[in-house]
């Protein structure tokens, strides 16, 4: 199966209703387990490297990323790669050089103008080189700079700020503040189902939910329902990582890591295949 891209996906999403989940990398064996969990499900979604990968991975985007593709490359289902919460405007647009169909711009943490005018500067750029752009209005928890609490007030995103924001940036997907939080490891996030409707209608491009790993499974179902269309999960997939590494190395006293590597990839692609058959 070749490599496909998030705005294929997304816009089949859209366009059925159905969930495009985005699957947050950050090591060799997430890729792996993901494409993995995908196979299972015999579904496409989306493999994600955020800014704070890259960095992890020494600042340099190109061995991960390139990683990323070839497992998407092939993979029996269709897979994308996408380049998430990057902050920086010169490796946003490196996106399109590195083979990577999207980027997710994120300039949330700057005041309202300086989101707008930045974003709207990066999304034409990055346009222009053929890449789909997702970016964030409002602020989801769990980010440096952003309330403690998803529930604190003045951070859900309003809607008609959110049709103007779209109008003036011309991204392709909106990340919004509903109730989630980011790096959550325990299932109890509320959303405020109305508002995705509402922001929906107003914004008129696909919306994106962040921090669904919080988010238990009947309200990312109702979620989708109410209008979400890409669903962003990582801490769940590292809650599964960490609980089987942890397992394993409880009942040993051996040095290689592949035993714990591997039930963790297992673990991992096990958690990706629920819920893609959700």
């Amino acid at each position: 199966m070749t490599l496909t891209t998030t705005a294929e996906l997304v816009a089949a999403g859209a366009d059925s209703g159905t969930p495009v989940f985005a699957f947050n990398i950050v090591t060799l064996e997430h890729a792996e387990a993901i494409a993995a969990g995908a196979t299972a499900a015999g579904r496409p979604c989306i493999l994600q490297l955020s800014h704070n990968t890259i960095a992890f991975h020494g600042d340099d985007p190109r061995p991960i990323t390139a990683a990323a593709l070839e497992i998407a490359r092939t993979a029996a289902v269709p897979l994308a790669v996408h380049l998430d919460h990057v902050t920086d405007p010169e490796l946003a647009l490196a996106a399109a050089d590195l083979g990577v169909g999207s980027v997710m711009f994120d300039a949330g943490a700057l005041p309202y103008d300086d989101n707008v005018r930045l974003t709207a500067e990066v999304a034409a750029a990055a346009h222009a080189t053929g890449l789909f752009v997702e970016a964030e209005l409002g602020y989801v928890g769990g980010k440096p700079g952003a309330p403690a609490s998803a529930h604190a007030a003045g951070v859900r995103t309003d809607p008609d700020e959110a049709a103007a924001y779209v109008a003036a940036t011309g991204v392709d997907a909106l990340a919004v503040a509903v109730g989630s939080s980011h790096a959550m490891t325990s299932k109890s996030a509320s959303l405020d189902h109305a508002l995705i409707t509402r922001l929906r209608d107003a914004a008129r491009v696909p919306l994106v939910l962040h921090g669904s790993s919080g988010v238990p499974d009947d309200e990312l179902l109702a979620a989708v329902r109410s209008g979400m269309t890409k669903i962003n999960v990582g801490t769940a997939l590292n809650i599964a990582f960490t609980g089987a590494v942890r397992s394993v190395l409880a009942g040993t006293d051996k040095v290689d890591p592949r035993p714990y590597l591997r039930a963790a990839r297992d673990a991992m692609a096990a958690e990706v295949q629920r819920l893609l058959e959700l």
